[in-house]
C-alpha cells in the first residue's frame, strides 16, 4: 500500500488556534429545529441500539492476520482496524476489508480474520475519502447555506451532494473554503443501520429525502451517518473524522432530473472532490489532464470512428474504421470461441412479456426494458440473451452426453439507461456483448467456471491489462433458496483458489438470479474498470424447467452459466482506445500501413504495395498528395496513428522493398516487400502488441 497521509497528525499550538476559530465561527450560525430534531431522533436511535448491543456483548481474544503476513492479537468488541494500523506502523490507512468486507477504521473487529488496510492511492480508499468529503459538503450546505440536501454519495470520478437552492446562487469558491474550515474541526463521524420504520421517524420533515432513500434501498435497512448537525445517508465506509480530509475542490453545480419528484422541483447538484493533501491533489490533476488526453469521445472524432445523433440517443453510429475495431475484437472472440468449444446462436431481438415474466426479468428489471405494443400484446427489445437460451435449450430432450453446452450469442442489445446516464461509449442503450451461457451438468460446473476464468486471463494477456476477481454474493431481494446459495457461492470459491490469481469477497453485489465473478482490469494509467463477469445461476432452469437424461435414465436440473470476456463491445473499445491513447496496436488498427511515393516514378510501384497489403487483409493506404513535402506527409501519417509508414522511391522500386518506419519515429530500414507483409501478418496474427519486427 502506498502511504500517503498519517492516521494521527501532531497538533501545534497554531493548529489549534484554527480549529477553535472555526468552532467559534460555525458556531455563530443558527441551527434550524428540523435539523435539532434530526440530530435529537438520531442519538436517541443510536442510544438504543448500543444499549442492545452492551447487553449480549462478551468480550474474546482473536487473532488478525495483515496483508504483509504479520499477525497480531485482539479483543472483540474493543480492537478496532485504527488501533491494529497504529501498533503496526501502518501510515496511511483510510478504510480497510475486513475478510474481504469493507469495513471502517474506527468499527471494532468481532472475531478471528485478515485485515488489508487501504489508503487513497487504492479506488477503496478514494471512495472513503469523497463519502467523508459528501458529508461535509451536505453540512455546509444545511448549517452554512441553510439549503435542504436530500441526497449526497459518489460516483467514480467525484463526491456530489443534491439539495433544494432558492433564490440564490452558490459560491463554488466560498463552498470550498467553508468545507476546509468545517473538516479542520475534525467533526467525528457516526453512523446507524435502520429500518424503514426508524429512517422515516428520522426524516419526517423531508419528503423529497425519504422518497430518494427508498428508491435506494435495496435491503430491510440502510446506513445513516450523523456529521456534525447534519444527518444523511451513507452508501459505505467512511474516514475516523473529518480532519483527515485537507483540500476540497468543487467542479460544477448542474440541475438533476428526478424519476418522481414529489411536488417539487429545481434540484441541483453540486459535484466535487476532496483529498487527504495538496500532493493527492496535484496527482488528481496530473490524472485529470491525462484522462482528457485520452478521452475516448475525443479519440473518436479525432480518428473518424464513431458518433452520436439525437435520433437515436444512445446508440452508436460506427464509421467504417470504427466498424473495423468493432468487427477485429468480435473476431477475435469468435476465434477464442473455436478453441474453447463454443458455438454461436442467432436469437430475436423483440418477445413478448411472457417470456420476460417466466424468467423473472419483467418483475426485477422491466423499468429499464423499451416496450413495444403491437396486436394485442406488448412486446420488449431484449435487454439480455438468457432467457431466449433456455428456450433453444427446452426445444427438445436434451442427454447427459451432449453437456456441457455452450451457446454464444451477438445480438444487440437495448436497456433503457436514464438520458443523464449515457456518456459517449461507456454507457449506451444499444450494445452488443460477447455473451455466451454454458448449460452444464453439477460435476462439470468446477471445471467450466475454471474454464471461463482461463479464457478471460488469456484475453487480457492480449491487450496487456492487469486483474483481479470479485465474488459478488447475494443481494437482498434475490431468487430462490439459501442452500441453493450458499452452495453456488462455495462452488465459485473453490473454482477461484484453483485459478490461482489474486481475488476477494464482495458482500451483497451478486445478480439476483445467482452469485457471481467479476473481472477488474487496470489500463495503462491505472484505472479500474470492471467488464469480464462469470454469472452462476440455479434459478433460470428452475423457472423454465430445464432438463436433461442422465447416465442413470432419470431427468436432471442443469447448471447455467452466464459468462461475458469483453462486455459490451462499445465500452470495451472506449476502454481500448484510452487504455491504448488512440494508439491502436497493429492487429486492431484502423489504419495499418500508408506508402508515401518519392519521386516521379513511384506511384506506380506505391499503388503495387498498396495493393499487395489490402489484399492480405490490411487496411493499407497511399498519400499521393503531390503539393506536400516529405516530412509534412510522415508527420501527418504520424499524427493520423498508421503504424507503420512505408516510404517508397527509385530504389525501393528497383530492388522490390520499402523503408518502413514507425509511427512513434524509429526507423527500421529497407526491407523486401514480401519480408515486411510477412512480419506484418506475423504479428497481426499472435495479436502482438510491439511495433518492431
Amino acid at each position: 500500500m502506498l502511504v500517503t497521509v498519517m492516521l494521527l497528525f501532531p497538533v501545534c499550538r497554531s493548529s489549534v488556534r484554527a480549529v477553535l476559530y472555526c468552532q467559534r465561527r460555525f458556531s455563530k450560525i443558527q441551527v434550524s429545529p428540523a435539523l435539532s430534531e434530526r440530530v435529537r431522533v438520531f442519538e436517541s436511535l443510536r442510544e438504543r441500539q448500543g444499549q442492545q448491543r452492551t447487553s449480549g456483548a462478551t468480550k474474546q481474544a482473536f487473532s488478525v492476520r495483515l496483508a504483509d503476513g504479520r499477525t497480531v492479537n485482539g479483543t472483540t468488541g474493543v480492537t478496532t482496524p485504527s488501533i491494529i494500523a497504529q501498533n503496526a506502523r501502518v501510515k496511511g490507512a483510510l478504510v480497510c476489508r475486513v475478510n474481504g468486507e469493507l469495513w471502517e477504521l474506527l468499527r471494532p473487529l468481532e472475531a478471528d480474520c485478515e485485515l488489508q488496510l487501504l489508503g487513497f492511492d487504492t479506488t477503496e480508499g478514494k471512495q472513503a475519502v469523497w463519502r467523508t468529503g459528501a458529508c461535509v459538503v451536505g453540512w455546509v450546505l444545511e448549517r452554512v447555506f441553510g439549503v435542504n440536501v436530500c441526497r449526497e454519495g459518489v460516483s467514480e470520478s467525484s463526491l456530489y451532494c443534491d439539495h433544494l437552492l432558492e433564490n440564490n446562487a452558490l459560491s463554488l469558491a466560498e463552498l470550498e473554503e467553508r468545507c476546509k474550515e468545517a473538516a479542520g474541526q475534525k467533526l467525528p463521524l457516526s453512523r446507524l443501520e435502520l429500518n424503514r420504520q426508524e429512517v422515516t421517524e428520522l426524516f419526517q420533515n423531508n419528503a423529497l429525502r425519504l422518497q430518494l432513500i427508498e428508491e435506494q434501498m435495496s435491503g430491510p435497512t440502510v446506513t445513516v451517518y450523523r456529521c456534525g448537525d447534519s444527518i444523511g445517508v451513507c452508501n459505505g465506509p467512511l474516514l475516523p473524522h473529518t480532519g483527515l480530509l485537507k483540500v476540497f475542490k468543487m467542479l460544477q453545480v448542474s440541475p438533476v432530473t428526478l424519476t418522481n419528484p414529489v411536488g417539487t422541483s429545481g434540484v441541483m447538484r453540486v459535484m466535487g472532490v476532496a483529498f487527504p493533501g495538496e500532493r493527492e491533489r496535484e496527482e488528481w490533476e496530473r490524472e485529470q489532464e491525462e484522462t482528457r488526453q485520452r478521452d475516448h469521445r475525443r479519440i473518436g472524432k479525432d480518428q473518424e470512428l464513431f458518433f452520436f445523433n439525437d435520433v437515436s440517443p444512445g446508440s452508436c453510429f460506427f464509421l467504417p474504421k470504427g466498424a473495423h475495431i468493432y468487427n477485429t475484437l468480435a473476431d477475435f472472440i469468435k476465434t477464442e470461441y473455436r478453441r474453447r468449444g463454443f458455438h454461436e446462436v442467432v436469437t430475436p431481438t423483440l418477445y413478448s412479456t411472457a417470456l420476460w415474466e417466466r424468467s423473472g426479468h419483467w418483475e426485477h428489471y422491466s423499468e429499464n426494458m423499451f416496450t413495444v405494443t403491437g396486436d394485442t400484446h406488448t412486446y420488449a427489445l431484449k435487454p439480455m440473451n438468457c432467457p431466449a437460451h433456455c428456450l433453444m435449450f427446452e426445444q427438445r430432450v436434451r442427454s447427459w452426453r451432449e453437456l456441457p453446452l455452450r451457446w454464444a450469442d451477438f445480438g444487440a442489445l437495448h436497456r433503457n439507461e436514464l438520458s443523464g446516464a449515457l456518456g459517449g461509449l461507456t454507457r449506451v442503450r444499444r450494445f452488443c456483448q460477447d455473451d455466451a451461457h454454458i448449460f452444464c451438468t453439477p460435476e462439470q460446473l468446477e471445471e467450466e467456471i475454471i474454464a471461463c476464468l482461463d479464457f478471460v486471463r488469456s484475453v487480457y494477456r492480449v491487450f496487456g491489462f492487469s486483474f483481479h476477481c470479485l465474488l459478488s454474493t447475494r443481494p437482498t431481494p434475490c431468487l430462490g433458496e439459501p442452500a441453493l446459495w450458499d452452495h453456488a457461492e462455495q462452488q465459485l470459491e473453490r473454482s477461484l483458489q484453483q485459478f490461482g490469481e489474486r481475488w476477494q469477497l464482495n458482500p451483497g453485489d451478486g445478480a439476483f438470479y445467482g452469485p457471481k465473478i467479476d473481472i477488474q482490469i487496470k489500463d495503462a494509467i491505472g484505472r479500474q474498470h470492471q467488464c469480464a463477469t462469470i454469472q452462476l445461476d440455479f434459478q433460470l432452469p428452475i423457472r423454465f424447467d430445464l432438463q436433461y437424461v442422465g447416465g442413470d435414465g432419470e431427468t436432471h436440473r442443469p447448471v447455467m452459466v452466464h459468462r461475458a470476456v469483453l462486455g459490451s463491445l462499445e465500452r470495451m473499445i472506449a476502454i481500448l482506445a484510452e487504455n491504448f491513447g488512440g494508439k491502436w496496436p497493429l492487429w486492431l488498427s484502423p489504419a495499418q500501413v500508408i506508402i508515401i511515393p518519392v519521386g516521379g516514378g513511384s506511384e506506380s510501384y506505391a499503388q503495387q504495395v498498396v495493393r499487395q497489403f489490402r489484399e492480405a487483409g490490411f487496411m493499407a493506404d497511399v498519400d499521393d498528395d503531390q503539393g506536400a513535402t516529405l516530412n509534412k506527409k510522415i508527420r501527418s501519417a504520424q499524427l493520423a496513428q498508421y503504424n507503420y509508414i512505408f516510404v517508397v522511391g527509385e530504389k525501393e522500386c528497383v530492388s522490390g522493398t520499402v523503408s518502413v518506419r514507425t509511427r512513434g519515429g524509429k526507423q527500421l530500414g529497407r526491407r523486401p516487400t514480401e519480408e515486411v507483409l510477412a512480419s506484418l501478418t506475423h504479428l497481426r496474427e499472435t495479436w502482438s502488441n510491439q511495433d518492431d519486427f
